[in-house]
């Protein structure tokens, strides 16, 4: 009979995650009524770093056989789910100056603490269960890294639009 060891202060490891997040979450949440510009030629930035660490993340520990089809279907379901939270950020366009910004939405933020929220769940059920926690782990940095990619994606064809739009309507 196998008795599973607990670890005795493991609750203070997601009490610290918790304070952490919910700070995150409370200052950025001051923050979002804001409008911030938008610039687009440094949209491909973040997605293009994520894209180095994930790559370097799996060049170490490479996924065997089917694990591969576990990560890419992590990397299709973080794009599907990136272009529905890039939907959420308010986008303007300066009538006069064409200038861009943008807002993030409470929903998106809410949708961002749901997924951190699956990622720890599915990472703790993971390790009592005897799933494998370097498999969850690259499937969830695919998940990052479509989620980042097509957020911005989004985000830059609809700017890109919305521009096409106010230019159009001035001239």
């Amino acid at each position: 009979m196998h008795a599973q060891t607990v670890q005795p202060h493991a609750w203070v490891s997601y009490l610290i995650t918790a304070a952490i997040v919910g700070l995150v979450l409370f200052f950025r949440m001051r923050r979002m009524n804001r409008m911030r510009p938008l610039k687009l030629e440094q949209l491909w930035i973040v997605p293009a770093l994520y894209l180095g660490g994930v790559v370097m993340l799996l060049a170490q520990h490479p996924p065997q056989g089917s694990g591969w089809a576990v990560v890419a279907i992590g990397l299709v379901v973080g794009a599907a789910l990136g272009w529905q939270r890039g939907r959420f950020m308010h986008i303007h366009v300066d009538p006069e100056t064409h200038a861009l910004n943008q807002r993030a939405s409470p929903a998106g933020m809410l949708f961002l603490v749901v997924l951190i929220a699956v990622k720890m769940g599915a990472q703790t059920a993971g390790g009592a269960i005897h799933m494998n926690v370097g498999l969850i782990t690259d499937t969830l940095a695919a998940l990052a890294l479509g989620m980042f990619a097509m957020q911005r994606l989004e985000m830059y064809l609809r700017a890109k639009q919305l521009l096409a739009e106010a230019r159009a309507e001035r001239a």
